[in-house]
């Protein structure tokens, strides 16, 4: 009974660490040598372990400092005596272990009164000589595991605890025990568990009871006494109980065979061994009977301890059991061979075993022959074991026309894609977790599937070209390297898709689209990268929540299991608070955000500097500037500038001549320009011609200034001051000719013999005159700055008038 007593300790050690790290709740002191109960445990302290010292009394108010104490192992001390108010200040007190001490009377210990919440109680391996039990355990209405022992049980021992309804009542029995039948009939408890530690002869009054009142008994430490029992069961009429089990126990060949065949035959629907040392194994075949009561047969950890046997004959007798359900768990067997017959199991489960690929297979002459007597069962688990290749398992199930549920998981399968898979035809629940398996299983996969696990394996990609699964309605791939949501092409009803901790980064959503009737989705837990491209991911869990999940899409476990693991700014962010502007995103947006504005803002500037005349302003600057820099950097030789009296000689129409001498010419002479003019009213000589006047006042001129106008370019004599400025323009450069444009003038009003005209509009720039009363300042300054020159040969202007 220590076993059992080191498991509750460990549940309620587990269950503890679960809750909290807290060194303070959970408190060791084992194996200390103490002989009293500590005064310094923590006032926090949950689980209390004194186990293993010499405590030989408990008094009242050593707990007072515990009010929170829940788990209280106090096993393989010197316990005499418990005082009645030793519990009083622990209200909270689940689960205690008072086994393997001194204790003496059952109908004694009032320390249970205030233990109200007690859900576990040892008592076992005291030296009590009565099983009676006191009035203080009728208070325990929240028990649900008793653990007693006792030499004496009587009718009437248990009547105090008729009206708690136990999960389990365990009793521990040993050599020379006496019992009265019927002693049991007050206990109402769904198992009875009897440790027949040291008995060799079995008490045929308590197994009756047992069988008799019991829905699940369970007999543990047997070493013999088998035949006894099969005795015993052969001679009762009835029996109650449904569930037999036999724990820890050592057991040969002939015994168990003989014991099993014997449950056959009588009421139990299922019979469990477990822990077992079995001797003597056979060297041959052992009979099983052909029909049978039981339903399912149960094996966990079986140990054969003889090395030299045929495992073929302990396969035999399991496999060909008459049975609906067998079992065989946690047990080297390294195969299992085929019923000889059409075999009437429905599930078969060999869970954590060491079979391999040559399972149900038998080799005939060098012939490989595959198993054809289970064509009734239904459910086939193997997890756990050393399969390696996925087609060869399709080939040894292949006849089982039957199966439906089939578990390969926790195996090292993987898939060649080279020979096809050869699946029965009804299989709908397919469990491939945790192998080696890659994107190659698609091809490898029973038609009919319904429900399909491929977590913890190597797929990085669900492939286009896999087989059609038109039935599949869950597909786990949890825990692989997917880099994307798959597209749903290969199966077109499928309603839950699971990809929980997989290398999602940024999902496309778009892939969804091929999965109309996809109703759940986990993407729980994978690197997600919140940039723009997870935005339309994010939305899908953001639409969700909005609908109140009336339509759409759900994503399981959003947002709390959907972090940002990139960039560093984002970092264990949930991708619900995670947020990206569309216009951040948007390429076309984005460009429109910027260029509109942009536009907006040239037109709105064209528009005012059209409105205001700018470029005519920066052109008119422009000159003005070039003028000045020019007339600064230009190096006049003295000898060119011999005979040189004004600044410019000015040619325009008579028809211009109005402008000429109420603007041009005052505007340059006068007090502003201070510039010497030359114009042919003024500074024309008198007797000359007018052709000679005409060169003498070009050549006396730095420069000639053409006031040009359609009137212009109609004048004989304008085309003659014209022709011999030009000539003077290739002695003195191009900055000896001035145009004025004192009107508009296209260039097909200029007549032909005006090529010089054209040529020189066409290279030069011009000034011309604006209309605007407010730009004609600058127009003058402009045109000053370009006449502007040093005459050593000016005459003075106030001396002659």
């Amino acid at each position: 009974m220590k076993a059992v007593t080191a498991t509750l300790w460990a549940v309620a050690m587990l269950v503890g660490i679960k809750r909290s790290t807290s060194s303070d709740l959970i408190i060791d002191r084992s194996s200390k040598n103490l002989s009293s109960v500590p005064s310094d445990l923590p006032q926090a302290v949950e689980f209390l372990d004194l186990s293993c010292n010499h405590i030989s009394q408990l008094r009242r108010g050593d707990f007072n400092n515990t009010p929170h104490l829940r788990f209280l192992n106090l096993s393989w001390n010197i316990l005499e005596e418990i005082d009645p108010e030793t519990f009083h200040l622990t209200p909270n007190l689940e689960d205690l272990d008072l086994s393997h001490n001194r204790l003496q009377n059952l109908s004694d210990q009032w320390y249970l009164l205030h233990t109200k919440n007690l859900q576990v109680l040892n008592l076992a391996f005291n030296v009590f000589l009565t099983m009676t039990l006191g009035s203080e355990f009728s208070t325990l209405v929240k028990l649900e595991g008793l653990v007693l022992g006792a030499n004496n049980i009587s009718m009437g021992d248990f009547k105090n605890i008729a009206g708690v309804k136990l999960l389990r009542l365990t009793l521990c029995l040993e050599n020379g025990i006496t019992y009265e039948e019927g002693s049991l009939k007050d206990v109402q408890a769904k198992r009875l568990q009897m440790a027949l530690t040291k008995i060799q002869t079995m008490d045929s009054g308590l197994i009756a009871d047992a069988l008799l009142l019991f829905d699940e008994v369970e007999l543990m430490d047997l070493t013999g006494g088998y035949d006894d029992l099969v005795k015993e069961l052969s001679q009762k009429e009835k029996i109650q109980t449904s569930h037999l089990y036999l724990t820890n126990i050592s057991i040969t060949w002939a015994e168990i065979t003989d014991f099993i065949n014997a449950t056959f035959q009588y009421s139990f629907t299922d019979l469990t061994i477990s822990d077992v040392a079995l001797w003597n194994p056979p060297q041959q075949d052992t009979n099983v009977r052909k029909t049978s009561n039981m339903r399912s047969f149960t094996a966990i950890r079986v140990v054969v301890m003889t090395f030299y046997f045929s495992q073929e004959a302990i396969y035999n007798f399991f496999i060909n059991m008459p049975v609906e359900s067998v079992a065989i768990l946690e047990t080297s067997i390294i195969h299992m061979t085929c019923p000889k017959s059409q075999s009437s199991i429905i599930q078969l489960d060999f869970s954590n075993c060491a079979l391999s690929d040559t399972i149900f297979s038998t080799i005939n002459s060098q012939e490989t022959l595959e198993c054809g007597n289970l064509g009734n069962l239904k459910n086939l688990t193997l997890t756990g074991n050393n399969l390696k290749s996925l087609q060869v398992l399709s080939q040894r199930v292949q006849y089982m026309q039957s199966l439906e549920h089939l578990d390969l998981s926790l195996n090292s399968l993987t898939y060649d894609s080279l020979v096809e898979c050869v699946w029965p035809p009804n299989i709908t629940h397919m469990n491939l977790s945790s192998n080696g398996l890659t994107h190659s299983v698609f091809k490898c996969l029973p038609n009919r599937t319904k429900i399909l696990d491929l977590q913890n394996n190597q797929v990085s990609k669900v492939p286009t070209d896999l087989l059609q699964l038109d039935y599949l309605l869950t597909l786990n791939l949890g825990a692989n390297r997917l880099l994307d949501l798959p597209v749903c092409n290969g199966f077109p009803t499928l309603h839950r898709l699971l990809l929980k901790a997989n290398s999602l980064h940024a999902p496309s959503v778009s892939n969804l689209e091929s999965c109309p009737h996809l109703k759940y989705l986990d993407a729980s837990h994978n690197p997600f990268t919140c940039t723009c491209a997870l935005r339309s991911f994010r939305g899908l869990g953001i639409k969700y929540e909005r609908k109140n999940g009336n339509t759409g899409i759900q994503l399981m476990s959003w947002p709390r299991a959907y972090y940002c693991s990139y960039p560093e700014a984002f970092r264990n962010s949930t991708l619900q608070d995670f947020w990206i502007p569309e216009v951040s995103c948007n390429v076309e947006l984005l460009a429109a955000a910027i260029l509109v504005p942009a536009v907006v803002v040239i037109i709105a500037v064209v528009t005012m500097c059209h409105r205001l005349d700018v470029p005519w302003y920066i052109g008119m600057i422009w000159q003005w500037t070039k003028a000045k820099r020019r007339a600064r950097s230009q190096q006049i030789r003295p000898e060119d500038m011999v005979g040189v009296e004004f600044h410019a000689f000015i040619s325009y129409s008579q028809h211009d001549a109005e402008w000429v001498k109420n603007s041009l010419v005052p505007n340059l002479e006068g007090p502003a320009g201070g510039l010497h003019i030359c114009h042919h009213e003024k500074d024309f000589v008198p007797g000359k011609t007018i052709v000679e006047n005409i060169i003498c006042c070009v050549e006396k001129s730095r420069r000639c200034v053409f006031v040009l106008s359609a009137h212009f370019v109609k004048s004989e004599w304008c085309h003659y001051e014209l022709y011999f400025a030009s000539h003077q323009h290739l002695s003195r450069g191009s900055d000896s000719v001035v145009l004025v444009l004192l009107e508009p003038l296209p260039q097909y009003l200029i007549p032909s013999k005006y090529y010089q005209l054209k040529n020189m509009m066409e290279r030069h720039t011009y000034l011309e005159w604006p209309q605007d009363r407010a730009k004609h300042r600058l127009f003058w300054a402009n045109l000053r700055a370009a006449l502007q020159a040093d005459l050593p040969n000016a005459p003075v202007r106030e001396l002659e008038e």
